[in-house]
């Protein structure tokens, strides 16, 4: 198996990668075969004091920006990249991939231990000027192993405005080797400052296909359940997998797809409201249950908590441990937003396909196992009505990134798709 193997039906990108990972090691050899002179620059334009912007074609250059729909596999193609960049296989010289998957570079870039990558996946709302500042001073420095310095930033979307302004200045003037690896849902989610610095990649949606032969393959799901997962997360091979071996996941989407037949009237609609936010917020105690105990644990040791003195901690880690609270409290604010837009997202799967059923298209629908009520909802209205009610599922996805209260978001979508 090679390193390209997790990233399910993006064959274009695949192919555009692996290109630049040869540029990459010929640079990387040619360098160490001259053993002298200035300081060599990036192949595609970047330079030991300088950068350019990313060129067309797949050479080599300093900064990426991976794009595409949640599931897509964003952060799995940079991960990739990293490792085959890493990559020490002989097979090389050969005229082999880049990326082999066996030797110690890509091993320990794919497990997270290799030195000289560092990845970037934060669990808060955001990610601030004090961890970015941190990450540009990393980027400085030079490779442990003689290869590159590779920072992956899974969720350069979540970025503050003064976080992204700190990164752009490490973009525009990389050190000689060192290589960024942006990830963000669009475009339009990275600075256009930075983007303009990045050779981009967009990413589709996986094949339902490739997706279902994936979770077969590599996770042991049985076909019939692979082939339900696949088709009705639309290809997300993260949604996909969670709901072919999460029992407690298949249980909330039935749940959120009884949703439209339970707005017959305002009592109705308040209370499935309620049901959503609740959901999300039990998952977000699940969480906190599973990790944030461990962590305060862990911290409260680090700082020197005395045994036999009922819990006492050290003077001046007041601050310390307070500063952990918050970042929990951030966190779970953000595993409640991300339950509740996965069940908008199947919200908004179920209306595209009643709008599929009232427009008689040859489309196939995606919630097949639930077909009579997709035609029940579509029979007893009109196309117009179904379009309001999708743009109310969209309209509440924005609120909820806007910092609406959960339940006052979700209570006015819920009227809103009783009104039709």
């Amino acid at each position: 198996m090679t390193v390209w193997d997790d990233l399910i039906g993006q064959g274009p990108v695949i192919e555009q990668l692996t290109a630049a990972a040869r540029d990459a090691d010929a640079f990387v050899t040619a360098v160490a075969a001259r053993a002298a002179g200035g300081p060599a620059g990036l192949p595609g334009g970047a330079g030991g004091g300088g950068a350019a912007p990313a060129q067309a074609g797949s050479r080599m250059t300093h900064a990426w920006l991976f794009t595409g729909p949640p599931g897509s596999g964003r952060a799995t193609a940079a991960r990739a990249f990293a490792a085959a960049l890493q990559c020490l296989s002989p097979d090389r010289a050969l005229g082999g991939v880049p990326g082999c998957g066996f030797c110690d570079g890509c091993h320990t870039t794919m497990v997270g231990t290799h030195a000289d990558v560092e990845t970037v996946a934060t669990d808060q709302l955001s990610i601030g000027v004090k961890d970015t500042r941190d990450l540009v001073r990393r980027s400085s420095l030079s490779p442990a192993n003689g290869r590159w310095q590779v920072i992956v930033l899974t969720d350069a979307d979540r970025l503050t405005e003064g976080a992204a302004n700190v990164l752009l200045k490490a973009v525009e003037e990389p050190a000689p080797r060192t290589v960024w690896l942006l990830c963000a849902p669009s475009v339009e989610d990275a600075l256009p400052t930075i983007r303009s610095r990045c050779r981009h990649l967009n990413l589709g949606t996986p094949p339902v296909d490739a997706v279902a032969e994936a979770l077969v393959r590599r996770d042991g799901i049985e076909p019939a359940a692979a082939a339900t997962a696949a088709r009705v997360t639309q290809g997300n091979i993260d949604r996909a997998r969670r709901l072919a071996t999460d029992e407690r996941a298949r249980e909330r989407r039935a749940a959120v797809l009884r949703l439209p037949l339970q707005l017959g009237d305002i009592g109705g609609c308040l209370k499935a409201a309620q049901m959503l936010v609740d959901s999300a917020t039990e998952d977000a105690k699940q969480v906190a249950e599973d990790v944030d105990a461990k962590e305060t644990e862990e911290m409260r040791a680090a700082l020197g908590a005395a045994a036999g003195t009922g819990g006492r901690m050290p003077r001046g880690t007041a601050g310390a441990m307070k500063e952990l609270a918050d970042r929990q409290k951030r966190r779970s604010t953000r595993t409640q937003r991300d339950t509740l837009d996965l069940a908008l997202t199947d919200l908004a799967g179920f209306y595209r396909d009643v709008l599929a059923v009232q427009f008689g298209t040859s489309v196939p629908i995606a919630n097949d196992d639930i077909r009579d009520a997709v035609h029940r909802v579509a029979g007893s209205a009109r196309p117009e009505n179904t379009l309001r009610r999708i743009e109310a599922v969209l309209a509440c996805r924005e609120a909820l990134d806007t910092n609406v209260a959960p339940l006052l978001a979700v209570e006015a979508m819920t009227m809103a798709l009783r009104a039709g």
